[in-house]
């Protein structure tokens, strides 16, 4: 599959990208678009818009789909660096916009997310709308669920709330809404991590498992798929596990279970948003 080359100390400009700044539900945010075909909100982990998060959102849109990619925190483009992108986690863990810790409620940058889903959706048409978050932004794409132009969530190493590793970053409520609509609409939702993830734990999952059921689809990779080499400094020095399974610690080659990961991600966009739809996953 064709993607711009890493080199990891160079920023990526995102210049196949087009900038746009979104006003909705009060907020202005820039959102970086790219592609054509159903929408795919593409969400970055910590500390922002790495030039692996764009790797994989280029994927997305070579797979045919319209990425809408919103700026969150951090630098647009940038390779994370350990001390810049501890200040981000750091800003980002008093902004109101986010909760990071105690679990019961979601964040409430995720009435902005659906409401961009909703754009989205009038925008580039089709059955519904993607998306994916990973790491601080993994269970934004779950919350994201009370819109219902979202048809196809995945999680990528949720690791909301930081301090409870065994909660869900919802109420209990909107959890509820969520399953059962997962139920009605024979919908599914995809989640993936490391198995020593120190950010997104065994019992994170099974919180997942215990409030979504058998709709609640779940793929642990072995710490040894993931890469070691070439990482940049605030993967190497503050994440300091396997934990990005479709971006930093992607091993992309042939064969490897992190590309088949991505795959399988791509496949599962493919089936819930591409015309015709249907299937069951």
């Amino acid at each position: 599959m064709p993607s711009r080359q890493i080199r990891p100390q160079a920023d990526d400009p995102l210049d196949d990208f087009v900038p746009r700044r979104i006003a909705l539900d009060g907020e202005t945010k820039t959102v970086h678009v790219a592609g054509s075909g159903p929408a795919v909100v593409v969400m970055a982990e910590m500390p922002g818009i790495s030039p692996e998060v764009a790797r994989f959102a280029r994927w997305v849109r070579d797979a045919g789909f319209t990425v809408y990619m919103p700026s969150l925190f951090g630098r647009d483009g940038a390779v994370p660096g350990a001390q810049e992108g501890r200040e981000v986690f750091r800003r980002a863990c008093v902004s109101a916009e986010f909760r990071a810790l105690g679990g019961g409620r979601a964040s409430p940058v995720t009435r902005w997310l659906r409401a961009l889903a909703r754009l989205a959706h009038g925008e580039c048409g089709g059955p519904g709308v993607g998306a994916i978050g990973m790491c601080f932004t993994g269970n934004f794409a779950l919350a994201m669920m009370l819109e219902p132009a979202v048809l196809a969530p995945v999680l990528s190493q949720p690791s909301l709330p930081l301090d409870e590793p065994g909660s869900i970053e919802m109420a209990p409520d909107e959890l509820a809404a969520v399953r059962e609509r997962l139920e009605r609409e024979s919908l599914t939702v995809r989640a993936y991590r490391f198995e020593g993830d120190r950010f997104c734990r065994a019992e994170r999952f099974a919180a997942y498992a215990q409030a979504l059921g058998p709709r609640f689809v779940a793929r642990v990779l072995p710490d040894g798929a993931a890469r070691r080499e070439g990482l940049a400094p605030f993967f190497e020095q503050v994440v300091a596990s396997p934990h990005s399974v479709v971006t930093a610690h992607l091993i992309d080659e042939a064969g490897q279970p992190t590309v088949a990961a991505r795959d399988e991600i791509l496949a599962f966009f493919a089936r819930r948003l591409m015309p015709p739809a249907g299937g069951q996953d």
